[in-house]
């Protein structure tokens, strides 16, 4: 391992020959660096990119308190932290022909008038069946991932001939009738 600097530059130099060395060298660069045999499943890519973090922590820092903290909470609970959507936020749904606005409020979802606990409650009155909310409204994945934005993509019409939802500011909705796209504000 090359000596210990600050200089962005170097450091930038030394992540850019960590990815021409070969596997085994990889390996022994780890073994100086963490004082122990790397995983014998790690990747070279992923050596690499470990590699490269420990160097950048140990020329610039590391994680401040708070983001320790919540790495661990999320280690301890495994999983992701429910989406967190701002109150405002306006959710448009068009299905069936028929368009659904939603707007976040502090204790819930509005729609049509009434405060709902969640977008899944909401998503079972539009469409009389079982539905995950988020999923529904395009706010995650089938799997339950968070969804993908993607501003410039068109929006995806659904086997049910249904538009999914676009988050919208109040700046917005204005512009209500325009393409539906899938976004979120979290």
């Amino acid at each position: 391992m090359r000596g210990h600097s600050t200089d962005p530059a170097a450091i930038e130099a030394e992540i850019a020959h960590l990815r021409s060395l070969a596997l085994d060298a990889l390996r022994r660069h780890w073994r100086v660096i963490f004082g122990r045999t790397p995983p014998a499943d790690l990747s070279k890519d992923l050596l690499g990119r470990m590699i490269a973090d420990r160097l950048q922590e140990r020329a610039f820092g590391g994680l401040d308190r708070e983001s320790l903290r919540f790495l661990h909470g999320l280690a301890r609970h495994g999983g992701s932290p429910r989406r967190r959507l701002k109150p405002g936020t306006v959710l448009v749904r068009d299905y069936h022909g028929q368009r659904h606005t939603v707007t976040v409020v502090s204790d819930g979802f509005d729609w049509q008038g009434a405060t709902y606990p969640s977008l899944s409650a909401i998503a079972r009155a539009i469409t009389g069946t079982a539905w995950s909310g988020p999923r529904f409204f395009a706010l995650a994945r089938g799997n339950g991932a968070p969804a993908r934005r993607n501003k410039n993509a068109s929006a995806r019409e659904g086997r049910d001939g249904s538009q999914p939802a676009r988050g919208m500011n109040v700046s917005e909705m204005s512009t209500a009738s325009l393409p539906l796209q899938t976004a979120s504000h979290a």
